[in-house]
């Protein structure tokens, strides 16, 4: 039994497929598939249905597949452990960040991260809330940036500051003329909402206390924040949008967004890993270097 044939076995039970595993692993199919047959041999057990698409654990493969993850994580933790003996921050940290956070966050850490931190590999990836929970439980990426609260049992969340909500209004809308706009007085029917899966999607839903299914004017929906702006331009409706997104709107129509009342929510940002994960000093020095970029005290 080799480390090699763990992470194979582990890949194809992740990715449901051995060409997917073999292209995530950098090999050929007929190498993964040889190596992840030899460990069953040696075990003495299936550890996959190849008839089902896509390809799944059995009973015995989700045996054997928690422990694996165990065994990795520990493997994994020898490199970590050496580089805080020597004082270094090295490795590779895999990123998932929603799309409302990407585009207005991204940029203003990564080039000092780089800068600060040479040694660490950082890979991004852009996913929804849903997708960031499943791809760290099954070790698909190392931690995330979210709106905090929504990733669930067996993942810790550190919360790195609070984005608050503002109202973007159509010029065509009755609320046009208000500075400061109660939730209330927003008409659910006239909100422009992000497609489903988008984490702020449920937190508007909940602000304005409007009906997953209640009939809307625009049935717009977007994964985009942009988008829905533009589409609330054209349309006469209202969205809500972070405070983060404010600074990106052109000056014509700065206007269009109004402040909510005192008592109003905000979401939290949070930078969330697995309570298992092992690459504490690489969190760290992320979380350091985010906070002091966007100059946050705490």
């Amino acid at each position: 039994m080799t480390i090699i044939q763990l992470e194979y076995f582990l890949a194809v039970a992740n990715c449901g497929s051995f060409s997917q595993a073999s292209e995530h692993c950098f090999v050929t199919q007929p190498s993964l598939s040889m190596q992840v047959k030899a460990l069953e041999e040696e075990l003495g057990v299936i550890l996959l249905d190849r008839s089902k698409k896509p390809v799944i654990p059995t009973e015995a493969g989700k045996v054997v597949l928690d422990q694996i993850r165990n065994v990795l994580r520990e493997f994994g933790m020898i490199r970590e452990v050496v580089a805080e003996m020597k004082g270094e921050t090295s490795g590779k940290m895999r990123l998932g960040v929603i799309p409302t956070i990407a585009p207005y966050l991204l940029h203003k850490f990564i080039p000092a991260f780089a800068k600060r931190y040479p040694k660490v590999e950082l890979e991004i990836r852009e996913m929804v809330t849903s997708d960031i929970v499943e791809a760290l439980n099954k070790d698909r990426i190392d931690a995330a940036l979210v709106a905090g609260g929504t990733c669930g049992d067996g993942i810790v969340e550190q919360e790195l500051f609070n984005d608050r909500f503002y109202i973007y209004v159509s010029p065509n809308h009755p609320l046009i003329e208000r500075t400061n706009i109660r939730i209330e007085d927003i008409d659910p029917s006239d909100l422009v909402l992000l497609s489903p899966g988008n984490c702020l999607r449920d937190q508007i839903i909940e602000l304005c206390q409007a009906s997953r299914e209640m009939p809307r004017h625009y049935a717009f929906e977007s994964g985009s924040l942009d988008t829905l702006m533009r589409i609330v331009d054209c349309t006469g409706g209202v969205t809500v949008i972070p405070e983060m997104a404010v600074e990106y709107i052109s000056p014509e129509h700065k206007k269009q967004v109004k402040t909510l009342a005192k008592g109003a929510t905000s979401r939290k940002i949070a930078l969330a890993v697995r309570r298992t994960y092992v690459k504490s000093s690489i969190v760290e020095a992320l979380s350091r270097t985010i906070m002091s970029e966007l100059k946050i005290v705490k």
